[in-house]
């Protein structure tokens, strides 16, 4: 049993893309699961993470500061002023500049996770610095987005931190909770998390893509360009901060896919609830969470098929 929803879980990317392409061919497919269960969705997903969690984990971090925090320094110095320079160099319309720029401004994505066993990168360390950019998104998150989207729209940071609090870290810390004081409760639920985030995080992307079908039909070209040039480019100087930085080729791979995978379900849930002026800005947020499975994917098995390199 344990096999098969690996299986299932593993394949999260062609799911995603999947349940996207048929989003924008029939959008009535997706339109049950209603924008407003985005929220509840996405607390969910960080449910199902926060139960993996443990005490421990935390005094992990504290063994070894000084990797986690190249991570957690990569993906918040590298991704918000990249999608703040695409959507200004490509002349977004204003909605798609601040849905692209919240993207960047998102921690990295649980699918990482995942992706970081395909490659033969590090594991634990992937899921450390998931966490650690994951918290850090509480205010982070509010106050990067307020500064480099706030020439297309007024940004409440006090507003995004309220929602971030109530996405992210309340069901983070609940999870963390119930693995601390109920853990045989916790342990028979642990092998259908990562699935149930995995279906959970594809309805989400197919229910948004539904809801802006036309819109993303129109603006296609565009939008596709945009999110490839962010992810693309993310994953590239994740790498490339991870060598300049001296670590070896497993580290390398682990930043490097921290940094180009993006909560994106986090993003679209922000824009949704916090820019109800701009109702096309969750789009880019759909689409970037199929560019990066997809494109996390395919490095993934590049990867696989070369060893890492170790140090002489």
């Amino acid at each position: 049993m344990t096999r098969w929803l690996n299986w299932f879980t593993n394949l999260f990317p062609v799911w995603v893309l999947a349940l996207g392409a048929l989003a924008l061919w029939q959008p009535a497919t997706f339109l049950w699961f209603k924008t407003a269960y985005i929220s509840w969705a996405l607390a969910v997903i960080m449910l199902g993470m926060g139960v993996t969690l443990t005490v421990d984990d935390f005094r992990e971090v504290f063994k070894m500061p000084k990797v986690i925090g190249a991570g957690f320094v990569a993906q918040y110095l590298i991704m918000p002023p990249l999608g703040w320079a695409v959507a200004r160099g490509l002349n977004l319309p204003p909605d798609f500049a601040v849905g692209l720029i919240l993207v960047g401004c998102c921690p990295g994505g649980t699918a990482s996770n995942v992706v970081a066993y395909l490659a033969r990168a590090s594991v634990p360390l992937s899921v450390l610095m998931t966490m650690s950019t994951t918290f850090g998104a509480v205010v982070l998150t509010p106050l990067l987005t307020k500064w480099l989207a706030g020439a297309y729209v007024e940004v409440s940071a006090l507003a995004l931190f309220l929602d971030t609090v109530k996405i992210v870290l309340a069901p983070l810390l609940i999870g963390l909770t119930l693995n601390t004081f109920f853990p045989r409760a916790v342990k028979k639920v642990l092998p259908i998390a990562p699935l149930v985030s995995v279906v959970t995080i594809a309805l989400v992307v197919a229910a948004i893509l539904a809801d802006k079908a036309d819109a993303v039909k129109q603006w296609g070209a565009l939008l596709l360009l945009a999110v490839l040039l962010l992810h693309t480019g993310g994953f590239a100087l994740g790498w490339f901060f991870g060598w300049a930085s001296g670590y070896d080729d497993i580290v390398r791979r682990t930043i490097s896919i921290e940094v180009g995978m993006q909560n994106s379900g986090l993003g679209a849930a922000l824009a949704r609830n916090n820019f109800p002026t701009m109702p096309l800005a969750p789009a880019p947020c759909a689409i970037s969470a199929v560019f990066h499975s997809v494109i996390g994917s395919l490095l993934a098995g590049y990867w696989r098929w070369r060893p890492p390199q170790q140090r002489r």
